[in-house]
């Protein structure tokens, strides 16, 4: 039996110099995006909309002028909860699904999906009584462009509705999800933004799922930056020629597949694999260990073996540097939607909308011009 093991101190050691302090830390990536959603407004739909946290997040994202948050909720408890706080709900839409204009139509177009089509009518009230439900189909419809829920959910009640009623892009057969760390070097200045997967879905990937995780993980990064994604396939090896653990058979494979259909979908990346995560990062490390290639010491992307690596990873990552984090984002489902973790903060909650809104944003409308830093306009800080 083998046992898998990911050595996560080289990850946590570079990631922790690369941040700064949580409180003073420049969001290079959400201001860039800010400016561009201020020309592109959307509406984003929180399912737990009385949460103290989304209700600062709601407010932030309305004074901002990216858009219009839709809270769901009981109306009453919506109001005197921003009382307070002494949140201004000025600018931000609030749904009581039941009392809803879209309640009857809803109802109706529940019934003809395909999974809920032997429902009756009380059944389907019952289910679009919870606002995760009406939320999705808020999404499914295109009455809103986006989904941030998992405040107060847990996660199987946050991604059911969207498993059950959001279609797979028609390139891939795997939802999955990622974090964006959002970091500044403090020894050059320059930007980094770190995208991990999957933190939170698949349990324990195969091949053809990391291939897919891979894909949709750097398309999004590609999407959001503009830049060249640089993927690494992580394990405990670098490109091993002798072990036979299954993981790292596991990762080679999705590497190469990965690489295929990036190929057919004219998708631009590097893609390597399988990797150590400190010669994935570290250009002087991936030198020491003479690991060579176009990702070694330039990964932007991260794909971890399952999901107790990439969880964990996270997390760790997340409580001890101080580094900006956004997500879970979903991925490979054809609309934007993040499940966050209960414990995201209010300036968490913030930049996943802020993610999740851009990504509804035409690529074309997003980037005008090649220029990932040229913001086409004069504005140029929040």
């Amino acid at each position: 039996m083998y046992i898998f093991t990911l050595n996560l101190n080289p990850l946590i050691h570079t990631l922790g110099e690369l941040s700064s302090q949580k409180n003073i830390f420049i969001m290079s990536l959400i201001s860039k995006l800010t400016i561009r959603l201020k020309r592109h407004p959307k509406r984003v739909v929180f399912p737990e909309g009385s949460d103290p946290r989304i209700l600062q997040a709601a407010r932030q994202f309305a004074s901002n002028s990216l858009g219009v948050p839709i809270l769901l909720g009981n109306r009453v408890k919506i109001k005197s909860n921003a009382e307070k706080l002494n949140i201004n709900l000025e600018h931000i839409r609030i749904i009581e699904p039941a009392q809803s204009d879209e309640w009857d139509e809803f109802v109706k177009q529940f019934q003809g999906l395909r999974r809920f089509s032997n429902l009756n009518e009380k059944d389907t009230e019952q289910y679009l009584s919870d606002t995760n439900y009406f939320a999705t189909m808020m999404l499914a419809t295109a009455q809103a462009d986006a989904l941030v829920s998992g405040a107060t959910s847990t996660a199987s009640s946050a991604l059911r509705p969207i498993l059950q009623i959001i279609p797979l892009l028609p390139e891939v057969s795997t939802m999955s999800s990622l974090n964006i760390f959002d970091l500044e070097d403090q020894d050059t200045g320059k930007d980094r933004e770190l995208f991990l997967a999957d933190c939170a879905v698949v349990p324990d990937p195969t091949s053809e799922q990391l291939s897919d995780i891979a894909i949709t993980t750097a398309a999004l990064r590609f999407h959001l930056t503009n830049k060249k994604p640089h993927v690494a396939l992580l394990s405990y090896s670098s490109k091993s020629t002798t072990s036979k653990n299954p993981t790292v058979a596991k990762m080679k494979a999705a590497t190469q597949m990965a690489r295929k259909k990036a190929i057919d979908l004219g998708l631009p990346m590097e893609i390597d694999g399988e990797l150590q995560v400190d010669a994935a990062l570290d250009p002087i490390t991936a030198k020491t260990k003479k690991v060579d290639g176009p990702v070694a010491g330039l990964a932007d992307v991260l794909i971890f073996p399952d999901l107790h690596s990439a969880n964990i990873s996270s997390k760790l990552v997340d409580t001890l540097t101080r580094a900006r984090n956004y997500g879970p984002i979903l991925t490979g489902l054809s609309k934007p939607a993040a499940e966050i973790s209960r414990g995201a903060t209010a300036s968490d909650i913030f930049g996943t909308a802020v993610m999740v809104a851009s990504q509804s944003i035409d690529h074309k409308l997003l980037y005008p011009t090649d220029n990932c830093e040229d913001l086409n306009e004069d504005v140029t800080e929040i």
